[in-house]
């Protein structure tokens, strides 16, 4: 597939406008479909695309189509679903009918019940899971701040789309274990509850210990559960999966130097699901600790810590006044 393949994103909010942006800087033509309040800050102000390494790219509207209208879909080679997880079907029916067959579907949601969804729908297509490692803020007025680092990962098909979408900004690598990364992901993506909860920046809160044992407990609760369910998730870090939460138990100092060897962290970054409540959206817990839940009692195994989370990311949802900014200790007391 040519390096100009046209690209569509289908979803364009926070990590659908950075990529598109950064694929649009790399030479694709890019559209999106979006909401119409993306659609009157990008019209406004132009899409600006920035990361913690120094990446700045700055498009003008005329340079990229936005639109509402899922009639889109028709000239795109390759799309890329990032909608929330509740919206897979409705998407994957609009694709259904304006896509070209010929059209390659990326997904690269949260959570791991997204590519069924699309393929059952989409039986015609190339429908290729995908795993995006980092967190994107939206900063406003057009502009989407890439704050936490690592590579795109894509499962492995016969047309490398991996490699025809990949640019030195923005890596896209293909794996043939997709699968167990994507679990692997949902492992790291408890905590963007945790994260919601307190109101800290990400960084700040991992650098509490008393929020890194919070992360570790649920994540074992949730390793037991996928264990049960016999996948074997695959990290995206040097160490394994089952490694993590003793990782996340070490002293202050000793962690800070070994996750600083892993990944690296802006100091505005926070988690989508912060950004959920604070905007007054719906959030996807159903789709990470509300999963783990869900699995767990199929399974007949306790998991009262992410029972709790799940109740507490409710509520604030309900309350509609953002992060409610609680302290670990309350997170885990209920």
């Amino acid at each position: 597939m040519a390096t100009s393949a046209s690209i569509c994103v289908a979803g364009a909010g926070s990590i659908g406008c950075f990529v598109g942006g950064m694929l649009r800087s790399g030479g694709h033509p890019v559209s999106l479909l979006a909401r119409p309040r993306v659609i009157d800050d990008i019209s406004r102000n132009g899409l600006k695309v920035t990361s913690f390494e120094g990446i700045e790219h700055r498009l003008t509207p005329a340079e990229i189509t936005l639109s509402e209208d899922p009639v889109i879909f028709k000239d795109a080679d390759i799309i890329l679903v990032t909608v929330k997880s509740d919206d897979t079907a409705a998407v994957a029916d609009q694709i259904a009918q304006h896509a070209r067959q010929d059209a390659i579907i990326v997904s690269l949601q949260n959570g791991v019940g997204n590519v069924p969804v699309l393929r059952e729908a989409l039986p015609d297509h190339d429908v290729l899971a995908g795993m995006v490692p980092f967190n994107v803020l939206s900063m406003g007025d057009g502009h989407f701040h890439r704050a936490t680092s690592g590579d795109i990962l894509l499962e492995q098909d016969d047309a490398d789309t991996a490699k025809s979408l990949s640019k030195p900004e923005l890596m896209f690598r293909a794996v043939d274990d997709i699968e167990g990364v994507q679990w692997g992901k949902l492992l790291v993506n408890l905590n963007n509850a945790l994260n919601a909860l307190s109101g800290l920046p990400l960084r700040d809160q991992l650098a509490q210990r008393s929020w890194r044992v919070l992360f570790a407990d649920q994540m074992r609760e949730a390793l037991a559960v996928i264990k049960a369910e016999g996948i074997a998730p695959v990290s995206t870090t040097p160490l394994p999966a089952s490694f993590t939460p003793f990782i996340l138990r070490l002293p202050d100092a000793l962690f800070t130097r070994i996750a600083a060897s892993m990944v690296k962290i802006d100091p505005k970054a926070r988690s989508s699901m912060w950004e959920d409540l604070q905007r007054g959206r719906r959030t996807e817990i159903d789709h990470l600790q509300g999963l783990i839940v869900s699995l767990a009692k199929r399974h007949g195994l306790p998991v009262p810590l992410s029972e709790r989370i799940v109740g507490l990311i409710r509520k604030a949802e309900e309350a509609g006044k953002g992060s409610p900014g609680l302290r670990a200790e309350q997170v885990r007391s209920g």
